[in-house]
């Protein structure tokens, strides 16, 4: 069974064989697959019309899915990876230990946002930007800055506390839970961790940034988390909605996948805590 650990409690093999796995994805083309469906759903998904991976319902499972996708993906190249997680509210600092030269490497220089350090710089010759939303292709970051804070853990808990898990009009101007955690109402979580790393993660090509996975498994854990909590409240909607993914309607790119299948992550895997 995989177990996902925090990033902060990782031994320095465990670092090592991450960067390792994601190294060879790059070397292979396959890193470069997932930035690439990630960005054409985060330009297809809009308010208004149909959507599937943002600002709509199925914003969680999708994410789990793709999740999902990508760790096998790394456990193809070594089967002892898992993805860890970021728990930003404890690891609120540019200076915290994922961001340290062995691991994700820091942020970027204050002209251009170019990584100047860690396996992920332009330097190390590994990490060339083929994904790209303009002419860069160096990986690009800028922590924390404009005085950006990251999300607190008491703010984390006023939406945990929240006991809808969604509702009409299922986009980016709904209440509920999901939309909270997505960002786009609220103490804004999901979208503000974005923002503070800044560079490629503020962008539609965001997985660039690997840090993006562990900012993902850790949104994961907190809708697990949700669910824990509020055992009496699943997936919304149910069913005829259109342009949302109703409870046991396939999700696109796979379409062999609905919400349903995806509310129990524990046949996948479990969290160290």
């Amino acid at each position: 069974m995989t177990v996902r650990k925090n990033q902060s409690a990782l031994t320095a093999d465990e670092k090592r064989r991450f960067v390792a796995a994601l190294m060879e994805l790059k070397r292979s083309g396959r890193y470069d697959e997932f930035v690439t469906t990630h960005n054409d759903f985060i330009v297809s998904d809009t308010d208004n019309g149909e959507r599937t991976g943002h600002r709509s319902p199925s914003f969680l499972p999708w994410h789990r899915r793709f999740l999902l996708e990508f760790e096998r993906a790394l456990q193809s190249v070594d089967a002892s990876v898992a993805l860890p997680y970021w728990d930003w509210t404890l690891d609120r600092s540019p200076r915290a230990s994922l961001w340290a030269p062995d691991f994700l490497g820091g942020t970027g220089r204050e002209r251009d946002g170019r990584v100047p350090d860690g396996p992920f710089a332009a330097s190390a010759g590994n990490w060339t930007i083929n994904v790209r939303v303009d002419g860069r292709t160096f990986l690009r970051r800028s922590l924390g800055s404009g005085g950006r804070q990251l999300p607190t853990a008491a703010e984390v808990e006023s939406v945990l506390s929240i006991p809808t898990y969604d509702m009409a009009p299922w986009n980016s101007g709904s209440d509920g839970f999901r939309n909270h955690l997505e960002g786009w109402r609220g103490v804004n979580l999901h979208n503000r961790v974005h923002v503070w790393v800044g560079g490629h993660m503020a962008t539609g090509a965001s997985p660039n940034d690997p840090v993006f996975w562990l900012h993902h498994a850790y949104i994961d854990k907190l809708w697990a988390e949700w669910q824990r909590r509020h055992p009496g409240s699943g997936y919304l909607p149910v069913s005829g909605t259109p342009n949302v993914i109703d409870l046991n309607e396939t999700m696109r790119p796979w379409h062999d996948t609905s919400p349903a299948d995806l509310l129990d992550h524990t046949p996948h895997y479990t969290f160290d805590a």
